[in-house]
């Protein structure tokens, strides 16, 4: 069919008259709010403020935790909610130390875990389990003893994330109930209103820790060893002081209407109403402090102003004028996502791996995370929910300087699996792992790319500094080849040991850019750039490759295309391009796309991550390959899977994972904003008239 040229302008203004109309926030977010129908374990909801979270069973309270221990358990959790078991053997950190030789000169000392049956794999383990992560405590409806999680009926619960309230409506027992869900943004503490047809009951339980790997933390067989006392009560409300060995938290109910507390069991207290409705609050703190009295409706007054701010104020992608069939899907897992990182990722630590809702790695959070859970906020708009974290930083800058001094570098060295102290946890893997390291170069220069601002050079620089002066001093000089390489790491993609490691591929390039970007810090703040870091950037080694012009795993991995452990966990060489912007002196573009279509071909998708997607998503972006960029963030792969929740699932251990959707979000950000350099609007979508994304208030990556 042939168009005149008066057409084809025509049909081309209305495209821009299109885009350029403000986009419905209301009805985006709102035509994806999750609905649940039906008890699955799976498919519970949360509500947060990035510090603190709660999550809810189909009844819009944790009134049913076993059915949901093995799914998306329901958690309550917090930032200041750590415990440690007793340590009556005197255990310490030194002593998971082992020597390395890794040929740079010097011994060096990691925290390892042992084998050995003897003091120092007690030691170890002590200190890989403790402090973990607590629940603090379950508040659900108190039903009969009979009643059990299937026998609920006529399911309708809907999760308004306008509003950040979570509606639950059912029948058990010839009994209909409502009940609405919310939490404070800013206090740690829920409030809920409860109507039925019948009298209304609540109950608050307290597990003690299980200090497992990966759990719901809830451990009730052991009420010998923790203690909850109601020590203040009145009509009104109530307060109960928790005690777990060293640690200590209060627990502050207060209500609406006649109602009487007490104590059924020891640590299961239960609040009596002598009516059919039951509004209420419950607050926790580590601190026996006055609570302001609050009613449910003003912390649901407050929870609304807070996300109608939320949603208006950032960045935003409709995808609701595209034909391609899997746009809805994007749409709602990005929505979903947005939602998710805020309640369980914006506080001022690291989250852990599955957020605020249940323990993974003892609860302990990984740094080498850090990026994929935080970086995404600066790009959408929210850059006040990265910095958080940033601070966090420099709290615990004097266990990464002693980190450095022990294994004889200069600078801080920020561990990976660690917890609020900044001290590491004994690993023989991640103790060597060593991508966190600029993690906090990059996020520092995103936030002040997000709002370039003085005072970020004046708060961060010292520590942008101390980070590339361990990063100059943990690179090695090769003399005979007049450049400077990275051994003595497992890099990003796990399957790789340290001792034989030399130049991954991702690390190389990560070096390049973050000093690079130090360099530009100090020139902000009017330092002299140091001599040695330009000649690191200049003669960093380039990506290595074999003779089918594919990059390798590692330099040192010259079997990479043989050997399934060298194509399986991540993909990490594709960040090199993608996470990273291109590097001519390392990378060859056409290099690269070849090791993109290899990957796309013949890599163990059933063995990688949920960010591994994206990560693909920004590779392909950036070669030009934005069919693949799509694809890829919608591979049907089941650790790409997303819940109703919108929560990435990978296996039956980690049933949620947030790096995932944090992951998402920069690829989706990065899809639409571009990235330095780039030309055009969408980059990163296919240009076969399917993919109409409008989007506001994003920010493209370096």
């Amino acid at each position: 069919m042939k168009y005149t040229s008066t057409l084809i302008a025509f049909l081309l203004s209305i495209n821009v008259l299109s885009a350029s109309e403000k986009i419905d926030r209301y009805a985006l977010v709102h035509r994806n709010n999750p609905h649940v129908s039906s008890v699955d374990s799976l498919s519970s909801l949360s509500v947060g403020n990035g510090h603190f979270a709660f999550t809810v069973d189909a009844t819009g309270l944790q009134t049913f935790p076993d059915m949901y221990k093995n799914g998306v358990p329901l958690g309550t959790q917090s930032d200041w909610g750590w415990h440690s078991f007793a340590n009556p053997e005197g255990y310490k950190p030194e002593e998971t130390l082992k020597e390395f030789d890794f040929g740079k000169g010097h011994k060096e000392w990691y925290a390892c875990q042992f084998k050995d049956g003897g003091r120092r794999q007690l030691a170890a383990d002590w200190w890989r389990t403790n402090p973990h992560r607590l629940h603090l405590g379950i508040v659900g409806l108190e039903l009969d003893d009979s009643v059990s999680a299937s026998d609920l009926e006529q399911i309708d619960q809907t999760l308004d994330m306008w509003k950040g309230e979570i509606d639950s409506r059912f029948a058990v027992s010839g009994n209909k109930y409502r009940v609405r869900t919310v939490c404070h943004p800013s206090e740690d503490r829920i409030a809920a209103t409860i109507s039925s047809s019948t009298l209304v009951s609540l109950k608050l339980r307290f597990p003690y820790p299980t200090g497992a790997h990966a759990d719901d933390a809830c451990n009730w067989t052991s009420d010998d060893k923790h203690s909850t006392e109601l020590i203040a009560c009145d009509d009104h409300s109530a307060i109960l002081k928790r005690v777990l060995d060293d640690t200590e938290y209060y627990v502050m109910l207060q209500w609406e209407g006649k109602g009487r507390i007490y104590e059924k069991q020891k640590n299961y207290f239960v609040l009596q109403s002598s009516e059919p409705t039951l509004s209420f609050t419950c607050s926790f703190s580590p601190f026996k402090e006055d609570v302001s009295v609050m009613t449910f409706g003003q912390v649901e007054k407050a929870a609304a102003e807070y996300w109608y701010a939320y949603w208006t104020k950032g960045g935003v992608v409709d995808f609701s004028q595209c034909t391609d069939p899997r746009a809805k899907e994007l749409e709602r897992r990005v929505v979903l996502s947005q939602y998710l990182t805020a309640i369980q990722c914006s506080g001022k630590m690291p989250p852990q791996e599955t957020g605020l809702t249940y323990n993974s790695w003892f609860g302990k959070f990984h740094l080498e995370m850090v990026w994929w859970h935080k970086a995404h906020f600066a790009l959408w708009g929210h850059p006040e929910m990265m910095k958080n974290t940033l601070d966090w930083y420099g709290d615990v800058e004097p266990i990464a300087r002693e980190i450095a001094r022990r294994q004889g570098y200069d600078g801080v060295r920020w561990m990976k699996m660690t917890d609020p102290s900044g001290r590491e946890a004994p690993s023989n893997v991640g103790s060597f792992l060593i991508w966190q390291q600029p993690h906090l170069i990059y996020l520092a220069e995103l936030l002040y790319r997000a709002d370039p601002s003085d005072k970020y050079i004046s708060q961060y620089n010292r520590l942008v500094q101390e980070t590339a002066r361990f990063m100059y001093s943990f690179a090695t000089y090769d003399t005979e080849h007049d450049r400077y390489l990275l051994k003595g790491l497992i890099p990003a993609q796990e399957t790789l040991k340290a001792d034989k490691t030399i130049n991954p591929p991702f690390e190389l390039s990560y070096w390049h850019f973050a000093m690079t970007i130090a360099q530009q810090w100090r020139e902000r703040a009017g330092m002299e750039r140091v001599p040695e870091w330009d000649e690191l950037i200049r003669k960093i080694s380039p990506l290595a490759y074999n003779e089918d012009k594919l990059y390798l795993a590692a330099e040192s991995a010259t079997d990479t295309y043989q050997n399934i452990r060298f194509t399986s966990d991540h993909m990490a060489v594709l960040g090199a391009v993608g996470i990273l912007p291109y590097n001519e002196n390392q990378v060859n573009l056409d290099y690269m796309k070849n090791t993109l279509h290899w990957v796309w071909n013949k890599w163990s998708w059933n063995k990688t991550w949920g960010w591994d997607y994206p990560m693909t998503a920004m590779n392909a972006a950036r070669l030009g390959e934005p069919d693949k960029a799509v694809g890829a963030l919608l591979m049907d792969k089941r650790t790409n899977t997303y819940l109703v929740s919108g929560h990435n699932y990978q296996d039956g251990r980690l049933r949620i994972y947030l790096p995932g959707n944090g992951g998402l979000l920069t690829a989706v950000a990065m899809m639409c904003a571009g990235w330095d350099g780039c030309d055009g609007v969408n980059p990163g979508f296919p240009k076969d008239g399917r993919w109409n994304v409008r989007w506001e208030g994003l920010k493209p990556l370096p």
